[in-house]
């Protein structure tokens, strides 16, 4: 599998693609106005503590007040000046915290629609190869890493490297996989000192001020998202492009040769159709190859994706049909869960297999697909209704919550009211109001499509309901009124 990582660069925004095999896998954007809060480690003043919800919110210098759990909170750090210190584990919110302390806090999650952000006092940081942990004193090696040879020689290096004036653990990352323990101590010190710089901040700063705020998108990109089969990265501002490769000289040297910078004239997002791509990954219908298509609704609660066979009609059987749709479908839901990063509770109606086999080849599909995610998945067998269900961890908002708003004209449900719906409501206000009020003639302000509709296919009804009040009615085009809007005028 070969990779590349195309970077747009524009004063405004930042938009990386992560393309495999010729074709976009993951987008990410970043809005100078609206940067991502997540990994930056903040100092946070508790504003309300709440028994009934075991939690807390706290104020972390944003619009809305941030979440803490009584699960995310560490009891025994030391010498980060908190009041948490020495305080036993304990399932009660009210023995940890109370309204007006101040504590060292991560975001974990950026504010979602209504909701404020997530917050943990488990702080972890980063670096190329290892995750800093100053709560705990133990190694941890991904999962990613399957041999287990490697997982001892590298989780052995660490703990030989952690001495008595080392404070915390680690969890060596995927990218940590073959490399030399020069790299690795390197990586280690770097973090031991940016920890001490962490806690030198958090007793200087105010509440609500970053402590430590994480890189940018582009420096994200270089960190996390580079891998072995990754043939370049290219990108088409000359200034950042020089600002990676420094970067990359002093924290990703073997990144440093792969990044590229690209000149041409045409916009660097239409190469591979990463603009059409986008587009289409802000649909509700995701067509495949076969004829079939899914259907994805995201909602606040969950989002649920229905798969169908289309024109897909087979050549054997129907049981053969609906499997090799299934199967399809399988690899198109992983890439699209990965690309309009959809995350919470995802609910898979593949159309319902009778034959047992088939169900767990398209369970093994999907799982194999999702391989390649680097967010944490988790799926469930197939129900007695024909369901999957899953969870994708939701850190950032997804896609479509980056790049568009909930419609004005039908508020987010999808749907309007049909122009004979509205025209049924007009004859029943201008009843109502005939009861009320003792008018001459009354006015109907709508939009075009139901004036329309008024005077050309209602116009009997019109007709009858003048006769019944015995009083005349005019109306008037409001071009600004959406379809569902009308008012009746008195006069």
């Amino acid at each position: 599998m070969s990779g590349e990582i195309l970077i747009n660069v524009t004063p405004n925004e930042t938009r990386v693609a992560v393309v495999e095999n010729g074709m976009l896998q993951e987008v990410y954007i970043e809005r100078a106005s609206k940067r991502g809060l997540v990994g930056n480690i903040c100092r946070g003043k508790v504003v309300r503590v709440l028994p009934g919800m075991q939690a807390a919110f706290v104020d972390v210098g944003h619009e809305r007040a941030a979440f803490l759990h009584v699960s995310d909170i560490t009891f025994a750090r030391q010498g980060d000046n908190s009041e948490l210190n020495g305080k036993p584990a304990t399932d009660n919110i009210n023995d940890v915290l109370n309204d007006g302390q101040e504590l060292m806090v991560q975001v974990v999650k950026d504010p979602l629609g209504t909701k404020g952000a997530r917050l943990t006092t488990n702080i972890s940081i980063p670096s190329r190869y290892l995750v800093f942990l100053p709560d705990t004193d133990t190694v941890g090696v991904s999962q990613r890493i399957e041999d287990e040879d490697e997982r001892i020689r590298l989780r052995k290096i660490i703990l030989d490297a952690m001495g008595e004036n080392t404070q915390g653990g680690f969890i060596i990352r995927t990218a940590a996989e073959g490399v030399d323990e020069t790299d690795l101590h390197e990586d280690m010190e770097f973090l031991q000192r940016l920890w001490k710089t962490v806690l030198e901040r958090n007793i200087a700063e105010n509440c609500g001020e970053i402590i430590h705020e994480d890189f940018p998108l582009i420096m994200r990109t270089l960190r996390d998202q580079v891998r072995p089969d990754l043939e370049r990265i290219r990108i088409d501002s000359r200034e950042t492009h020089q600002k990676a490769v420094d970067f990359a000289i002093n924290y990703v040297p073997e990144v440093a040769s792969k990044i590229e910078y690209y000149p041409g004239e045409r916009p660097i997002f239409d190469l591979y159709s990463v603009e059409d791509e986008i587009q289409k990954a802000l649909e509700k219908k995701v067509q495949l190859k076969s004829g079939g298509y899914l259907i994805i609704d995201q909602t606040e609660a969950m989002t649920t994706i229905d798969v169908n066979t289309g024109a897909f009609v087979g050549h054997r059987n129907l049981e053969e049909t609906i499997f090799k749709t299934n199967l399809e479908a399988s690899l198109a839901i992983a890439r699209q869960l990965r690309l309009r990063n959809l995350g919470g509770i995802i609910i898979l109606d593949f159309i319902d297999m009778l034959e047992e086999e088939h169900k767990r080849q398209v369970l093994r599909s999907l799982e194999k697909a999702l391989d390649k995610d680097h967010v944490k998945c988790h799926i469930s067998q197939v129900s007695s209704l024909g369901l999957v269900e899953m969870t994708r961890k939701r850190t950032r908002e997804s896609l479509e919550h980056v790049l568009c708003v909930s419609c004005p004209v039908c508020e987010g449900r999808g749907t309007i009211k049909s122009v004979e719906t509205v025209c049924f409501e007009v004859f029943r206000e201008i009843l109502r109001e005939a009861r009320a009020f003792d008018a001459q003639k009354f006015l109907v302000l709508a939009s075009q499509e139901v004036v329309d509709q008024l005077l050309d296919e209602e116009s009997t009804s019109i007709a009858a309901l003048e006769e019944f009040i015995g009083k005349p009615i005019k109306f008037q085009v409001e071009t600004l009124y959406t379809q569902e809007q009308f008012d009746v005028v008195l006069m």
